[in-house]
C-alpha cells in the first residue's frame, strides 16, 4: 500500500469543480496540482502519479485532443489518466474506455470517486512496476554479465538487421573485431580477478571510444565486436585506431599496473566479397588473425593491408 499521498493532476480548463474536488480529495490522500490546458499537462504527466481530466466544458473536442495525448499506445511510463464527464458526453467516455482510462460519471459521490482512483492509480503503479521489472530484464537478456556491453547473442541479431538495413538503402557498414593481445598471460600472472577487471576496463574505453549509435559487444573470452552503421571504411579505420590508441593508454587491473594491447581486424560493406552478414563477420576474423600474425598491437583490414602497425618492439 502507498504511504505517500498519489500526486494528482487536475486538469479543468474553467476549474468549476475544482472546489469540489478538493473537498472530496483530503490532502492526507491525494496532493492536487491544477493545469489549465492540454499543453501545460503534458508538461506535467511525468511528474504526478495520476491525472483526473474534467469534462463538460464547451470544448469536446479540445478534451477529446487532450485525453489522446495522455493515453498514448503504450501504456507505461504514462500516468494513470480518470476522466470526469458527465453522462451525455457520450463520446468523450467511450474515447476514454477505448484508450484504457477510467471513467467516472458526474456528478459523482465522494466516496466512489475516492475508491475509484484508488483502484486506477492502484492498478496503473503495478503495471508501471511490472513494466520496469519487463525491461529490466529485456536489457539483462542482452547484456554482458562481466562487461556490461551487449552480449554475443544481441550482437548477431543486430549484425543481420544491420546489415539488410545497409543493403535496403544502400549505406555503408562496417565492422571492428578487437582481440586482447596475450590475455591468458594476464590470467595467469595476476588471477582471473585482475583479468575481469581489464576486461571491464577495456570495453569502458570502446565506448567511449565510438558513437551512441554504434554497438559494442562482448564476442567472446577477451575479444569484442564493434559494429558501426553508416560508416565506410575510411571512418572505421579512424575509429579503430582510435579504439587500439585508447587500450594502449589504460592503466589497467589492481592498481593500474598492467599495460593492454590489442589485434583488431576491419571489414566494411559494400564490398565485392561480402554478400552476406556471416561475409562481414569472417572478414573482419581473417584481418584480425592476420594481425595477431604480422607481431600484434596493429590495426589489419579486409581486403588484405597492414594500418597503423606498431614498432616490433612493442608486438608482444
Amino acid at each position: 500500500m502507498k504511504t505517500q499521498p498519489y500526486t494528482l493532476l487536475v486538469v479543468d480548463d474553467s476549474q468549476a469543480l475544482l472546489p469540489q474536488l478538493v473537498r472530496a480529495l483530503g490532502p492526507e490522500d491525494f496532493a492536487l496540482r491544477v493545469a489549465r490546458s492540454g499543453p501545460e499537462a503534458l508538461g506535467l504527466t511525468q511528474e504526478v502519479d495520476g491525472v483526473l481530466l474534467c469534462s463538460g466544458g464547451p470544448d469536446e473536442a479540445q478534451a477529446l485532443g487532450i485525453l489522446e495525448a495522455l493515453t498514448p499506445p503504450q501504456p507505461a511510463p504514462q500516468p494513470a489518466v480518470v476522466v470526469l464527464a458527465p453522462p451525455e458526453d457520450r463520446a468523450l467516455r467511450l474515447a476514454a474506455l477505448r484508450r484504457g482510462a477510467e471513467v467516472i460519471l458526474t456528478p459523482w459521490d465522494d466516496e466512489e470517486l475516492r475508491l475509484r482512483l484508488y483502484r486506477s492509480l492502484e492498478a496503473h503503479s503495478r503495471l508501471r512496476s511490472l513494466h520496469s521489472q519487463v525491461e529490466e530484464l529485456r536489457r539483462l537478456a542482452v547484456t554482458d554479465g562481466l562487461t556490461q556491453v551487449h552480449n554475443h547473442r544481441y550482437f548477431q541479431e543486430r549484425l543481420r538487421e544491420e546489415f539488410r538495413r545497409s543493403q535496403r538503402y544502400d549505406e555503408s557498414l562496417s565492422l571492428i573485431l578487437v582481440d586482447l593481445d596475450h590475455f591468458k598471460n594476464i590470467n595467469d600472472a595476476h588471477g582471473h580477478g585482475a583479468g575481469d577487471r581489464v576486461l571491464r576496463e577495456v570495453a569502458a574505453s570502446l565506448q567511449h571510444s565510438v558513437r551512441e549509435t554504434d554497438l559494442v559487444a562482448r564476442y567472446g573470452g577477451e575479444e569484442f565486436a564493434i559494429l558501426l552503421p553508416c560508416t565506410h571504411l575510411p571512418g572505421a579505420l579512424t575509429v579503430a585506431e582510435r579504439i587500439r590508441k585508447g587500450i594502449n593508454e589504460l592503466h589497467a587491473g589492481p592498481e593500474g599496473a598492467l599495460r593492454v594491447t590489442a589485434s583488431l581486424g576491419v571489414s566494411s560493406f559494400p564490398h565485392r566479397a561480402i554478400l552476406a552478414p556471416e561475409q562481414l563477420l569472417l572478414t573482419a576474423d581473417e584481418a584480425l588473425y592476420r594481425a595477431k600474425r604480422e607481431g600484434r598491437d596493429r590495426i589489419c583490414l579486409h581486403p588484405p593491408a597492414p594500418l597503423f602497425s606498431a614498432p616490433p618492439s612493442r608486438a608482444g
